[in-house]
C-alpha cells in the first residue's frame, strides 16, 4: 500500500511498479505494462513521471516507507525481550510468504540484482530501503547481545546483514525452484540459528539471583 498523501493515480502507478518489477524485472517492464496493471493511460503516467526510471526511483522510496510502517506496526515489536523480537521478526517474515512469488518477494532486492551496474541511482535508492531495515535489526541485536552477554563472536551489524542475506537468498531460491517452501525452510534455519546464538537471558538471571 502506498502512502495516502500521494495522488491516487500516482499511487496506483507505484503499486503497479511493485508488482510488475517483481514479476518481470525492471528491464523487461514497459510503461505500457505499468499502465495496464494500474488501469491507467500513458497520459496519466507521463503526467506524474518523466520515464520508467523516474517511476523506479519513486517506487523504491515508497517501498522503504511501506516497509518501515509495516514492521513498526508488527506485533513482535511490542515484545520486551530483544531475542523474542528477533525471533518474532523471522516468524513475521514467514507469515508474509503469501500468494504468488511476485507477491512476497522483495521489490528492492529484485531491482538491485538487475540494475546495480546499469542504473546506479535506482540501485542506491533500492539499497537504502534494505540498509534502513538493517539499521532497525542492528538495534535489537545489540540489545540482545547485551542482555544475553554475547560478545566477541560477531558484531550486531554483521548479524543484521546476515539476516537480510538469508532473506534475499531465500527469495532467489524460491524463484529458482518455484516454491515458497524453500524460502520458508531458509527462515526456519535462520530462526534456529538465532535461538542458538542467544540461549540464556544471563543478565536477567544474575540480577534475579542477586536479589
Amino acid at each position: 500500500m502506498v502512502a495516502p498523501d500521494i495522488h491516487d493515480s500516482k499511487a496506483k502507478l507505484i503499486e503497479a511498479a511493485f508488482n510488475v518489477v517483481r514479476a518481470k524485472g525492471f528491464t523487461a517492464k514497459r510503461v505500457e505494462d505499468i499502465c495496464e496493471a494500474a488501469g491507467l493511460t500513458k497520459g496519466s503516467f507521463f503526467h506524474h513521471f518523466k520515464c520508467k526510471e523516474d517511476l523506479a526511483l519513486a517506487a523504491a522510496a515508497a517501498w522503504g516507507v511501506n516497509a518501515q510502517a509495516l514492521f513498526a506496526a508488527a506485533p513482535y515489536m511490542a515484545l520486551p525481550d530483544p531475542r523474542e523480537r528477533l525471533l518474532g521478526y523471522v516468524d513475521y517474515r514467514k507469515v508474509l510468504l503469501k500468494g504468488e512469488l511476485p507477491d512476497y518477494s522483495c521489490f528492492a532486492g529484485t531491482t538491485i540484482q538487475e540494475v546495480f551496474q546499469t542504473h546506479p541511482g535506482i540501485s542506491e535508492a533500492a539499497a537504502k530501503t534494505i540498509i534502513d531495515h538493517i539499521d532497525v535489526l542492528e538495534t535489537d541485536i545489540a540489545e540482545a547481545m547485551r542482555v544475553y552477554e554475547v560478545a566477541g563472536k560477531f558484531s550486531p551489524r554483521s548479524l543484521a546483514r546476515y539476516m537480510q542475506a538469508v532473506l534475499q537468498g531465500a527469495f532467489i531460491l524460491a524463484k529458482a525452484e518455484g516454491s515458497r517452501a524453500v524460502a520458508a525452510e531458509s527462515l526456519d534455519r535462520l530462526r534456529r540459528y538465532i535461538e542458538l546464538l542467544f540461549v540464556t537471558r544471563k543478565v536477567g538471571a544474575k540480577r534475579a539471583k542477586a536479589r
